[in-house]
């Protein structure tokens, strides 16, 4: 790739089976195992989200990996930022990146973003179910700083001027996290780098300068659900009562009045309009939205995606990218690679192939 836009697509690493996962969710369950039950919630809903020829792919078979490098690299995607699970020494999730990491012929950039959240029921809508948590101390930083030294370590590690490029999902859950953010670069340049280069995800908590915190820079999250413009039910919600009255129906249990339905269009408008901060901001896109094959009720949907409505947001946030951030920092994020459940993916599926990876193609690879 000679164009120095980047886009990084995010990697979800949860298409194989580990023990944990088998005792929360049952014998053999994987992503796929909500992708393949579900099923429309309304007249027109695109559900389920199928993968072209049925490519239901495990990720305990590293030719997988390294047949989507492949793939991402001939349109233009230029790294993977994979979830990686840490819990005070305990990773889940781990056997895709340490395979990657062994396999150095894959010739494709990558970097980490630890998914710091507690691990709860939240995927099924019950939020407050704590499977595993989370307990911060600047001991357990430090061992787990050393643990991802062997991802930076490795000369396909995206660095920003000799540091590796770090993110963190949820840096307001850790009560030291100006301490933890200077024990990581101390530990950083202590292993030859010239410090870390920390990215912090504005997924939550936003608007706030990331250098309070010791981080370099920030990351829009897409979707942004306080973007999301007003539901589609309260658009048409006289012409809906009208039909519900006419009919004698009840709105209990609707799928309509009860899953949070918007627009595509109008998040995608409202994300790219946002007022920018100040400081060193990246952006994010994402091609769809459609979390209802984890969450049987209050699902969000987004409507009326496509490949051409995610090229308007992928040639503005390219544009952004091009004025505002310095050439060796144009960096992209793309929300989601692999994130079937959540209806958020490049990788093709039957309704649309290949279409929102050839608009990274054609937008940023090949102008």
């Amino acid at each position: 790739m000679t164009n120095q836009v980047k886009p990084i697509a995010i990697y979800l690493p949860q298409f194989h089976t580990i023990p944990e996962n088998d005792e929360w969710w049952g014998k053999g369950f994987t992503e796929w195992t909500n992708v393949r039950k579900t099923t429309p919630r309304f007249k027109g809903h695109y559900q389920p989200h199928v993968p072209l020829n049925d490519d239901y792919y495990c990720l305990d078979d590293i030719e997988v990996m390294r047949r989507q490098a492949i793939i991402a690299k001939e349109h233009g995607i230029y790294g993977f930022c994979f979830y990686h699970y840490w819990f005070n020494g305990k990773l889940l999730l781990e056997k895709p990146l340490h395979q990657w990491l062994e396999n150095k012929d894959i010739d494709f950039p990558f970097c980490l973003s630890w998914a710091n959240e507690n691990w709860t029921r939240r995927w099924d809508g019950k939020d407050k179910e704590l499977l595993i948590g989370q307990k911060y101390s600047l001991d357990d930083d430090r061992k787990h700083i050393q643990y991802l030294m062997r991802f930076f370590k490795d000369e396909r590690y995206i660095k920003i001027d000799n540091k590796p490029m770090l993110l963190m999902y949820r840096t307001e859950s850790h009560p030291y996290i100006k301490e933890a953010t200077r024990l990581w670069k101390e530990e950083a340049k202590k292993a030859g780098f010239d410090g870390l280069y920390l990215i912090r995800t504005e997924s939550f908590e936003k608007n706030i300068d990331p250098t309070i915190y010791g981080f370099d820079s920030a990351m829009e999250f897409a979707p942004d659900n306080t973007m999301n413009s007003k539901k589609i039910f309260k658009q048409n919600l006289p012409k809906y009562l009208l039909f519900k009255l006419l009919h004698n129906l009840n709105l209990r249990n609707d799928p309509i009045y009860e899953n949070g339905i918007y627009s595509y269009p109008g998040l995608r408008d409202n994300m790219i309009q946002r007022p920018i901060p100040k400081y060193t901001y990246y952006r994010c896109a994402c091609p769809s939205w459609d979390n209802s094959a984890r969450r049987k009720k209050l699902a969000f949907i987004f409507k009326n995606s496509s490949p051409e409505e995610f090229r308007i947001w992928i040639k503005r946030v390219k544009a952004y990218t091009e004025e505002m951030l310095p050439a060796h920092k144009q960096f992209f994020f793309i929300n989601a690679w692999n994130e079937w459940a959540e209806g958020c993916h490049l990788e093709p599926d039957t309704k649309w192939g290949y279409g929102n990876l050839n608009v990274i193609k054609e937008e940023v690879l090949n102008p």
